[in-house]
């Protein structure tokens, strides 16, 4: 416990001050320095994460990035998720809900990066509308767009029901997605403190093309994403391989917890 405080003070002291540097270059027309000093905020991060935390990071399939466009679909599993992925795609916008712009002067971040920030609040019309039209600056500004299917932190060896969101954003691109799968949840789960030492992975795997239907689509995203985070969590735990087992959504504001009534195999 006492490495994930040390860890959550670094954290938020690291956060405070790459935004008060990355302030006088909003101003400024594009979005290539304050781009530079995100990207440095979250190796920094990734170092904390290191040193103080104990959580090492191992890249897997790099390999399998394609040029040009294309979506990645990562596991959501840790608040950490995004450090880890994040440094690791040029030219990365990625979606996030609107309540990050509640945090002071994140806003005007966002905007400046070509966050795509979903309108989360006003409805489904508006939400898909928001989302609309931030696919249509990253595809103008030829993107790579981060996504995380599931929507929501699913505990170790869980997973929620991916999205039909992804599928959309892939049919107005036409790109391929990568999905990525990680065991990072073994060592810092969800929002916890508690950080656990060991070697998290996150491994980027085989593309799936444009032009399959939205349900073939959606089965090969979670079974390739389930299946090996499931596998990674083996390698992590030195546990036989489980399959991971689905959740139903957790109410809005609130974390999902395995229940042992609800929580079913994934097929």
């Amino acid at each position: 416990m006492i490495r994930g405080v040390l860890f959550t003070g670094v954290y938020y002291a690291l956060s405070l001050i790459y935004v008060l540097i990355s302030l006088p270059f909003l101003a400024l027309p594009g979005r290539g320095p304050v781009t530079a000093i995100i990207r440095s905020y979250t190796r920094a991060v990734n170092l904390a994460l290191h040193w103080i935390g104990g959580i090492k990071k191992e890249v897997r399939g790099r390999e399998r990035i394609p040029d040009g466009a294309f979506i990645l679909a990562p596991k959501h599993a840790s608040w950490g998720d995004g450090f880890m992925v994040y440094p690791k795609v040029k030219n990365l916008a990625f979606v996030t809900g609107d309540h990050l712009e509640r945090f002071p002067l994140v806003g005007g971040i966002l905007r400046k990066l070509g966050a795509i920030v979903i309108d989360t609040c006003g409805g489904g019309e508006r939400k898909a509308a928001s989302l609309a039209e931030g696919m249509e600056r990253a595809r103008e500004d030829g993107r790579r767009i981060l996504i995380y299917p599931e929507g929501h932190l699913a505990p170790v060896g869980h997973h929620f029901r991916y999205k039909p969101g992804v599928w959309h954003m892939q049919k107005a691109m036409n790109a391929p997605i990568v999905p990525v799968a990680t065991n990072l949840n073994c060592f810092w789960q969800q929002e916890e403190i508690l950080k656990k030492p060991g070697t998290a992975v996150i491994e980027f795997l085989d593309p799936i093309p444009a032009g399959l239907s939205k349900e073939e689509t959606l089965r090969r995203l979670t079974e390739a994403v389930e299946t090996r985070s499931a596998e990674l969590i083996a390698e992590a735990t030195g546990q036989p391989i489980q399959p991971t087992k689905l959740l139903p959504d957790p109410v809005k504001g609130e974390i999902g917890k395995p229940d042992c009534e609800t929580a079913e195999t994934a097929s």
